[in-house]
């Protein structure tokens, strides 16, 4: 019977515990869409309340994930349900709880603050957008920023990134990007200023209902 206290797991062929990315990023874009939706909340109607909920759950989820073990983790269950039927891509868990720690530290922070002494500041703000940041780069690029600090922290080579970007190798020809391609990117910024500028007047209408089926008002 494995250990209910531990952090990653023993897989065969691997020399150190890992964990599975797949259910990671799915576990990220779960925490990205709860905490995105409360700071919206809070931007346009002024409303704390779902946010301080959302910070309590995100403190409870990651303190399980470093303290207890990542596998009884609320978001990573449900991550590793969504992409049960994805054949699993195992990283390493040291870097992994080296980011977690971090992510420990801005959620107890953002606890404090915003829900033991109820304020908000610039330093609650910075933290929403930073852990809006982290996530946002774990979900969808599968890029562990806080996992650059692993290498700061230890003197040996984090193994088994995602993407095997801790291996030093050459890129594919299918991974390189050409000057000409920047550029399209480039124009394609270029394209949205000007649309912007020529039109904002017309974009900006309202668009009515085509089928009718709002109530007039009176």
């Amino acid at each position: 019977m494995k250990k209910l206290i531990n952090f990653g797991e023993t897989v065969d062929g691997y020399s150190i515990p890992v964990l599975n990315e797949r259910e990671i990023r799915a576990a990220a874009g779960l925490l990205f869409l709860m905490m995105f939706i409360t700071i919206m909340i809070v931007i346009f109607k002024g409303n704390f309340t779902p946010l301080k909920y959302a910070t309590i759950l995100f403190l409870t989820d990651i303190l399980i994930r470093v303290l207890v073990n990542p596998k009884y983790a609320p978001t990573l269950i449900l991550g590793r349900w969504i992409v049960r039927n994805q054949t699993p891509e195992y990283v390493g868990a040291k870097q992994k709880k080296v980011a977690w720690w971090i992510g420990v530290l801005l959620a107890l922070t953002m606890f404090i603050l915003l829900v033991v002494v109820n304020s908000y500041s610039v330093i609650t703000g910075l933290i929403c957008l930073i852990c809006l940041i982290f996530l946002f780069f774990e979900s969808a690029f599968g890029i562990c920023l806080g996992c650059k600090a692993y290498a700061l922290i230890y003197k040996d080579q984090a193994q088994y990134c995602p993407g095997e970007v801790c291996d030093i190798k050459s890129r594919h020809e299918i991974q390189k990007s050409s000057w000409p391609q920047f550029f399209i990117v480039l124009a394609w910024f270029a394209f949205l200023v000007l649309l912007v500028y020529l039109a904002n007047d017309a974009l900006s209408q309202p668009p009515f209902d085509l089928f009718g089926l709002e109530p007039a008002a009176n």
